[in-house]
């Protein structure tokens, strides 16, 4: 897959996070509806302390995951994420019919967002087929080792910008210039999901309340580890919720800061 490296990205502050955060909060209409999926415990933890990947949660919520990200024309996720997770962020053939007779591509559009570009090639994101799962893009800066650009020009459409850490903004807004995205669906990690909200990009958080508790001041929650509140609180709007065994599926749409 060809390569292609882009810097027009405008000069942003370097946010607490780490991604660069833009002066402005976009007008929606120049982005995607970002939509992000999570489960968590009952006592609010993603998994454990040391961020490994638990399977906590029911087939009906991993059901519920895929038909999320089948709905997106475009799927987001850390690097971070994407390494500890190791998936090829793809769906069950019954979901990529539904995305064909809606006038979709068969799945929708992979993409990875790193700061440092350091990026293994060897996840399984990058041995699966682009023409049966969707291309995969991969945004960063030019702190990405070169090594890493040329294992990745064959696997992977590279935007690197020339600032220390990404914009979010201008990747949302790149999504929906240049590839018609209209959905995003964010799977995280909640550094990630952190960032959005901060920038108040986040529309919709699909959550799932799994019946287990982990306990630990260490263990992460929806929006990381970090002990500093969000810049400004969040008001999230109930669209929908419904009970399947013991575990609870909520749709919230998230409103303006305040």
């Amino acid at each position: 897959m060809k390569s292609k490296s882009r810097s027009k990205v405008r000069a942003a502050r370097p946010a607490r996070t780490g991604w660069a955060v833009s002066p402005k909060r976009s007008a929606h209409i120049s982005r995607p509806f970002v939509s992000a999926t999570f489960a968590m415990t009952v006592d609010g933890k993603i998994t454990t302390r040391d961020f490994a990947p638990v399977d906590f949660t029911s087939p009906e919520d991993k059901r519920h995951l895929f038909r999320q990200r089948a709905l997106a024309d475009a799927v987001m996720i850390g690097h971070s994420t994407l390494k500890r997770d190791n998936v090829r962020l793809g769906l069950p053939d019954d979901l990529k019919e539904e995305r064909i007779k809606r006038g979709q591509t068969r799945g929708p559009l992979r993409v990875i967002v790193s700061n440092e570009g350091k990026i293994d090639n060897h996840l399984k994101i990058f041995r699966s087929d682009p023409a049966k799962m969707g291309p995969i893009l991969v945004f960063s800066t030019r702190r990405m080792p070169k090594e890493v650009r040329a294992a990745l020009a064959d696997k992977a459409i590279l935007h690197l910008s020339d600032q220390r850490d990404i914009d979010l903004v201008e990747i949302l807004r790149t999504l929906r210039r240049d590839y018609k995205v209209r959905r995003v669906a964010c799977e995280g990690g909640p550094i990630l999901f952190r960032s959005l909200l901060e920038l108040g990009l986040v529309d919709e958080l699909n959550l799932t309340i799994a019946p287990y508790l982990f306990g630990g001041v260490d263990a992460p929650t929806l929006t990381g580890l970090s002990k500093e509140f969000l810049p400004a609180s969040v008001h999230c709007v109930m669209k929908n919720m419904r009970v399947v065994g013991n575990e609870c599926f909520l749709t919230y749409r998230i409103r303006s800061r305040r």
